[in-house]
């Protein structure tokens, strides 16, 4: 008949009953664009692990029941851009994710609690005739950094390190008073070497192992 839709009735063409990407990457927000409620089964925990794979594989087919479209090209097209934002959405949030993480280490390098950890270790003696004079620390750094308006503070960080002669970790724990840094523990461990250089332990708390960090 003329003017009837395509998709009636709604047994869908082998050549569009495919993968669909913009059901899998936006599951929801895809559903409510294509009519397909059942995406809403996604916002739910635990089961969202599974629809969003329940989607991809049959959500061109439930697409294609539940909207009108004016011929296979329409479908097909509109498809692939929410594909095409699907696959945006994911990449930002993939790339916001990496930025935040890789961003890490800068606000700790930043700090005064690092530089003063790093100035230390770097003028002791000890450390220098155990992995040598050019100790330079890696990209990566654990810990965490705590700094309040008020003045205070608290640092701790795991800091992998490495020079001429060897690597080490440094561990260091520091509190911030009225605006000032004080160290009250800062320990090296070189590696392949039993006994930890202390530099500083003012609260006789128990030497940090290398293997599990602060």
């Amino acid at each position: 008949m003329a003017g009837q839709p395509l998709n009636q009735p709604a047994e869908i063409p082998a050549e569009l009953d495919r993968w669909n990407w913009g059901a899998f990457f936006l599951n929801w927000i895809w559903g409510i664009g294509n009519s397909t409620f059942i995406a809403l089964l996604a916002l739910i925990p635990v089961v969202n692990l599974v629809m969003i794979f329940v989607l991809g594989a049959r959500g061109s087919r439930w697409a294609w029941q539940n909207r009108t479209w004016r011929d296979a090209e329409q479908f097909r097209k509109t498809q692939r851009n929410w594909a095409i934002a699907g696959l945006a959405v994911w990449v930002l949030s993939i790339g916001g994710c990496a930025t935040a993480v890789g961003s890490i280490p800068f606000m700790f390098k930043g700090s005064d609690a690092y530089r003063m950890t790093m100035d230390a270790v770097r003028s002791d003696t000890r450390v220098k005739a155990a992995i040598g004079d050019d100790v330079a620390d890696n990209f990566w750094v654990g810990g965490h950094l705590n700094v309040g308006a008020n003045g205070t503070g608290d640092a701790q960080f795991s800091i992998p390190v490495h020079g001429a002669k060897g690597k080490a970790t440094v561990f260091s724990h520091l509190v911030r008073n009225a605006g000032t840094w004080s160290m009250r523990l800062l320990v090296v461990r070189v590696d392949e070497v039993d006994a930890p250089i202390v530099l500083i332990n003012e609260d006789h708390v128990p030497i940090p192992n290398a293997a599990i960090g602060i």
